[in-house]
């Protein structure tokens, strides 16, 4: 019988060649090159990554930052909960002190669906903007990126840009506006990405837009903040840091993943792992290590909210680049099929699983078969996080 590492390649291969697997965060999420290269698998790796800037009470600088863009129309775009909280209210003082003049979208769907994102995109298109600026968590900023998506390419059918098989995977050539994002919560790391996720209601299926060319142009990260979130909301999206971080650490590597594309433009996004996400990856997982549990337990720990704001970004830029696999690609079938469930600190009015509730549950088992694959990868990542590692090597492989 094969080793486990061979039947775990063997497992993460098939993924790749099956995008319908995980449509929204398959490495192979983009259009088949045309021709056919010379090589089987990719021989290099590509980091894209948005601008960003770190500071408290940092928000106050983007009206600033669009009046050097020369908006002159721009589109504020986060959920109805956030509305009425610091964070936006932060966005708009800026802008009103800069003048700049803004229209309002606050109907963003928490977990968004392919109708919620239609609706922001019917908004978008109607508004004419020459910017956008999304205030909120990866609901939000993913809507925003959509909006603006599809309000530069305006003929362009809804399915071109989502990732096949559901959609097209057409590649992104149109000019975007600029998009700046403020992200509210410690999680997603979507400012960093240029990925939209949403449901596919007719399916019943999660996918996507993956694109370097959606990504914002500057994330603006300012930890003031993470303190108005409820403690389930840190927990929930400290678990999707971590397994950011995880899945892209342990992602296959970026000279194994097929087919080699032919055209540079055909090189998708999640490109497997690599030297430069390894760095970001595990840079997040020692923040998680240290901060996660004090930021869920004191609310007012400005320092481990702080920190785990970085690490949200960290994660974002590594697997961003990277890709994550099994626990993302399991986790929609456990949030899609819900039909009750509504998560503790989660103001909605639609049944909800949280993203990083879904991707946790499953990493347990995912990461005790992928150890398989790569032990020593696993077993740095285990005594990152303060876990006992005493089993030999010999353990982690099944003949």
């Amino acid at each position: 019988m094969a080793g486990g590492g061979d039947r775990v390649a063997r497992l993460l291969r098939q993924l790749q060649r099956a995008a319908c697997q995980c449509p929204a965060h398959s490495h192979a999420y983009s259009e088949a090159p045309k021709h056919a290269a010379l090589r089987t698998t990719d021989y290099a790796f590509e980091m894209a990554v948005s601008n960003i800037r770190y500071g408290e009470g940092v928000t106050k600088e983007v009206g600033m930052d669009l009046q050097n863009l020369g908006a002159r129309k721009v589109c504020v775009m986060t959920d109805k909960n956030l509305c009425q909280l610091p964070p936006v209210k932060a966005v708009l003082n800026s802008l009103a002190k800069n003048s700049i003049t803004f229209q309002m979208y606050d109907d963003v769907r928490v977990e968004p669906t392919d109708q919620s994102f239609m609706d922001a995109i019917t908004f978008a298109k109607k508004g004419k903007f020459d910017a956008y600026v999304a205030v909120g968590g990866g609901s939000v900023i993913d809507t925003c990126k959509a909006a603006n998506l599809y309000a530069s390419s305006p003929e362009s059918d809804f399915l071109d840009y989502v990732n096949a098989p559901i959609g097209k995977g057409k590649s992104v050539t149109v000019p975007l506006k600029p998009l700046i994002a403020v992200p509210t919560t410690a999680g997603t790391g979507s400012e960093t990405t240029g990925i939209a996720i949403f449901d596919y209601k007719e399916l019943k299926v999660k996918t996507g837009i993956a694109s370097r060319a959606i990504k914002p142009i500057l994330g603006m990260i300012d930890p003031l903040h993470t303190l108005h979130m409820p403690e389930r909301v840190v927990a929930n999206g400290g678990f999707d840091v971590l397994c950011h971080a995880l899945e892209a650490y342990t992602a296959l590597p970026y000279n194994m993943r097929s087919p080699c594309p032919s055209n540079p433009i055909n090189r998708p996004a999640y490109q497997g792992s690599n030297p430069i996400s390894d760095v970001w990856a595990v840079h997040a997982l020692r923040i998680v290590a240290k901060y996660l549990k004090r930021a869920v337990r004191i609310p007012d720990d400005h320092e481990a909210r702080a920190y785990m704001h970085l690490a949200s970004a960290f994660a974002g830029i590594g697997f961003g680049n990277a890709g994550v696999h099994l626990c993302h690609g399991m986790s929609y079938p456990i949030s899609g099929l819900v039909k009750s469930y509504k998560a503790k600190d989660y103001n909605v009015d639609h049944p909800l699983v949280p993203h990083g509730l879904s991707v946790v549950l499953t990493s347990p088992a995912v990461f005790t078969f992928t150890a398989q694959m790569c032990p020593e990868r696993h077993l740095e990542a285990a005594e990152i996080l303060a876990t006992d590692t005493y089993l030999p090597l010999d353990q982690f492989t099944c003949n």
